[in-house]
């Protein structure tokens, strides 16, 4: 669609308006639609271990984490859907129920692949790294078993862990560390 000139970019609310009809997914960056490519089994996987341990882990402290069915508006003409967000201090379920997309995280997580880790940790670091709320953000290596935590240390100060190894990911913004036994189990 980027490359048609009678193509006119769109807002994050008209992008949220749009029933796709279809099993496909897409994101939205600079006003232009783009279809993301699926995950693979290590993905999924990890996934769903990251989003199972944190649910457990932050029941009743008034923080829930979300899987890439709900989507995070980054700006007026960006929308990503990570593989893994926390939101903490929302509103209660029943009055989000409609939502398509929420804004002001405190962590993300993305699970890297072959085809997206350049994109994911330069345009969408640099887009989340510009959201005030967010604390942590988070690359895990499914394949390699690593992972990538960049902590905010002041307005435009972080500090980032590049694949430090066995160590999890810390959040302590949340008092909390995700163990890389459980990011990466097996069964």
């Amino acid at each position: 669609m980027r490359h048609d000139p009678s193509y006119r970019p769109i807002t994050a609310d008209q992008f949220l308006a749009i029933d796709f009809g279809t099993d496909k997914k897409f994101e939205l960056y600079n006003g232009v639609i783009y279809m993301m490519t699926g995950g693979s089994e290590p993905h999924a996987w990890v996934q769903l271990n990251v989003l199972t341990w944190l649910r457990t882990t932050l029941r009743g402290t008034g923080c829930r984490p979300y899987g890439s069915d709900m989507g995070l508006k980054v700006s007026d003409v960006d929308v990503r859907y990570p593989d893994v967000a926390i939101y903490c201090a929302q509103p209660p379920r029943d009055e989000l129920r409609n939502s398509k997309a929420l804004t002001d995280p405190t962590v993300v997580i993305e699970i890297l692949s072959q085809s997206t880790a350049t994109f994911d940790q330069g345009t969408k670091l640099d887009e989340y790294q510009a959201i005030p709320s967010i604390r942590t953000i988070a690359f895990i290596d499914p394949v390699n078993e690593l992972c990538r935590t960049i902590e905010r240390q002041g307005e435009r100060s972080w500090h980032d862990q590049m694949f430090s190894g066995r160590g999890g990911i810390n959040i302590p913004t949340l008092g909390i560390t995700i163990p890389h036994p459980e990011i990466f189990a097996r069964d």
